[in-house]
């Protein structure tokens, strides 16, 4: 099998928080004043993606796996993760605040979930004036005063806000206590996962009038407690150039502005390369085909290409390998 590029249907998620801006800003096919999250690239049961484009559309993202393994992933990644996708790509529009979270590490999700952890990072394509997130504490806090402030309802005087514009970039450890601000729309690649612990909802009821479930048993011993400046990501915006932004164990993230065609050598990289689109649109190829690619969507290289080419008069690229 020619394994060209290949793009997915996106899998659309309603949230209590969620908007139009999915719709209006990247155009995804969207009904609801209500969609908070896109999945662009999936393997978590439940939500598998499916290809959308070329002579593999219909076929799910299991099922390339299945027939095409180390050449779709790698053999880097089935060695490390067998048949499972190691990643979950997102667009996330925030029309109201966030829930407060976390996401516990490895170890914790796999003992009680049996699951991953989920290590995540957000780049932010477009906020409002003033909008903000909610990352890490704004002092040390002992476990005993976190506790303390949800009884008396004061935990957002510990927490730490940034405000935010396009192109900011933020890396979430597990175990920091996070949200999301009203506003913000923004990227996110991160560990293949769905285990949050919700600690605060602003006591926010959904359509039925009830409240969501929170976690915070769970959370206690999931959560880092002492304040770190660990979170902004510092990096380069050359343009015509690949910019390094996260190297983490999980995945690694680079960030390609290109007023300009490009051709990358890949036949070194032991893994699948996805783009995701943040500004403009581009062509991008590989040895057996090409698919297009505008703001707002993702395409999926797989591991078996020795080349990309990348033709364009102006693009905005997050390259994520593993």
């Amino acid at each position: 099998m020619e394994l060209y590029p290949l793009k997915f249907k996106p899998i659309l998620k309603e949230r209590l928080w969620g908007g139009t801006k999915l719709k209006e800003v990247l155009g995804k096919p969207i009904k609801s004043d209500i969609t908070g999250e896109s999945w662009e690239l999936s393997g978590v049961s439940g939500d598998i993606s499916e290809v959308s484009n070329g002579p593999l559309a219909g076929t799910s993202l299991n099922n390339l796996i299945a027939n095409h393994g180390r050449d779709l992933l790698g053999k880097s990644v089935t060695d490390r993760f067998g048949d499972e996708f190691p990643i979950l790509i997102k667009f996330i529009d925030a029309k109201q605040d966030l829930s407060i979270q976390l996401h516990p590490n490895d170890e914790l999700a796999k003992q009680r979930h049996n699951s991953f952890g989920k290590t995540e990072m957000w780049y932010i394509m477009d906020a409002d004036p003033g909008a903000k997130l909610i990352v890490g504490f704004n002092k040390d806090v002992e476990k005993e005063e976190y506790v303390q402030s949800l009884e008396e309802g004061s935990l957002l005087d510990l927490m730490n806000y940034e405000e935010v514009e396009e192109g900011d970039t933020f890396f979430i450890n597990t175990g920091k206590i996070h949200a999301i601000g009203a506003g913000v729309l923004l990227a996110e690649i991160q560990q293949t996962s769905d285990i949050t612990y919700r600690v605060y909802d602003f006591d926010r009821r959904d359509k039925n009038g009830n409240l969501r479930e929170l976690h915070t048993s769970l959370a206690v011993d999931a959560i880092d407690y002492k304040q770190k400046d660990d979170f902004k990501v510092s990096y380069s915006v050359r343009t015509d150039v690949v910019n390094k932004m996260v190297d983490c164990p999980y995945f690694k993230t680079n960030f390609m502005e290109l007023s300009k065609s490009m051709k990358q050598d890949i036949s070194d990289r032991d893994s699948f390369t996805i783009y995701m689109c943040v500004g403009g649109n581009a062509t991008i190829s590989n040895d057996w085909g090409s698919a297009s690619i505008k703001r707002g969507e993702t395409i999926l290289v797989p591991a078996l290409s020795s080349k990309v080419e990348i033709e364009t008069k102006g693009t905005k690229l997050l390259e994520v390998t593993i």
